[in-house]
């Protein structure tokens, strides 16, 4: 199992690792045989929480690659996933599945958002897809401002009952969005949420004025997502250096913007000695209420790399310079206020 540390999910009782492999490469940009390899190197490694959703699989078109996949379809990550658990060997049943409902996985009314319709009909198609009789955490990958919290938590509640889920999740929610979901739960005596998935990482620190302080009151854990801002505090301008990588649009846009500052993070990485994106996740795992960042590699190596930020402590002084680097949050409504 090597070094691999765990933590609670949020409030609950369940025991995942402190690193959670995202999926979202798998088929679009990573093929089947390949991410099976990188989920079997996963267990190896310890990692036994995965995330995914219903509409992973589309077509994506990166550099230097051929759009128009014909295997691309919402749903195919999904497949690629249960395929790998029909294998056997244990994978199904050491692995906390995370998966998604909320976009349209169809241009008929009610093939998306949250109502107890789509939330029926969206929990029985991922499970055929990922060949299981339950899935342990089905996030919202969206707010419906349109549905009620009674009625999703009435049908939330029916999958529970049915031993279809097992812990619901948010995903891109607002801090009020998740106070109102925990209230309306507790009004029906239910758990409510378990997680919280947010984009967070040190370029971009939002979430710190009110969702990860509403996290933490009601006990939700939060997943953040995009652990290295899209590759810019990956090493973006060394391997920019050596060729390795060239940006275009909207991430050339980005670097653009804050070159001075990532600049003087990949001169910080240096003088710790460690590669940046793992600095980038242990600065992540250092933040109460982080229960796990996702980390979406397109090998097994980047996989493999990943563990050392498991290792990596950051002390007072570093955090301190960090902070001037990539200026935070206090939580609302001290930020802007007395």
């Amino acid at each position: 199992m090597g070094a691999m540390k765990y933590t609670h999910l949020g409030r609950s009782g369940l025991s995942v690792s402190r690193l959670c492999l995202g999926t979202m490469n798998f088929g679009s940009l990573t093929a089947p045989g390949d991410a099976h390899a990188i989920m079997d190197r996963a267990h190896e490694l310890g990692v036994n929480f995965f995330d995914t959703a219903n509409t992973y699989g589309r077509a994506v078109s990166p550099p230097g690659q051929v759009a128009g996949n014909p295997s691309s379809h919402a749903g195919w990550t999904e497949e690629i996933l249960g395929d790998w658990f029909a294998t056997g060997g244990g994978r199904r049943e050491r692995t906390v599945l995370a998966t998604k409902l909320y976009g349209d996985m169809g241009s008929w009314p009610n093939e998306g958002k949250l109502s107890a319709l789509n939330i029926r009909r969206a929990c029985d198609a991922s499970l055929r897809r990922l060949r299981t009789d339950h899935i342990d955490v089905y996030q919202m990958h969206h707010v419906d401002r349109d549905t009620p919290w009674d009625e999703i938590w009435q049908a939330m509640d029916v999958l529970l009952a049915q031993g279809k889920i097992l812990y619901a999740g948010s995903s891109n929610f607002a801090g009020w969005h998740i106070a109102a979901a925990q209230e309306a739960a507790a009004r029906r005596g239910l758990f409510g949420l378990v997680s919280e998935q947010s984009l967070y990482n040190l370029a971009t620190r939002n979430i710190e004025l009110e969702v990860l302080p509403a996290a933490r009151h009601y006990g939700v854990g939060v997943i953040p997502w995009s652990p290295l801002g899209g590759g810019l505090l990956g090493g973006v301008l060394k391997k920019e250096r050596e060729g390795r990588r060239r940006l275009a649009g909207m991430a050339k846009a980005a670097l653009d913007a804050r070159r001075d500052a990532v600049a003087a993070w990949e001169d910080l990485c240096d003088k710790l000695g460690e590669e940046p994106a793992n600095v980038a996740l242990a600065w992540l795992l250092h933040v109460d209420g982080v229960t796990a960042p996702i980390i979406g590699p397109r090998t097994a190596e980047q996989l493999d790399g990943a563990q050392r930020a498991l290792e990596i402590t950051l002390d007072a002084d570093f955090l301190v310079k960090l902070d001037e680097i990539f200026p935070g949050y206090r939580p609302a409504p001290e930020h802007y206020a007395w």
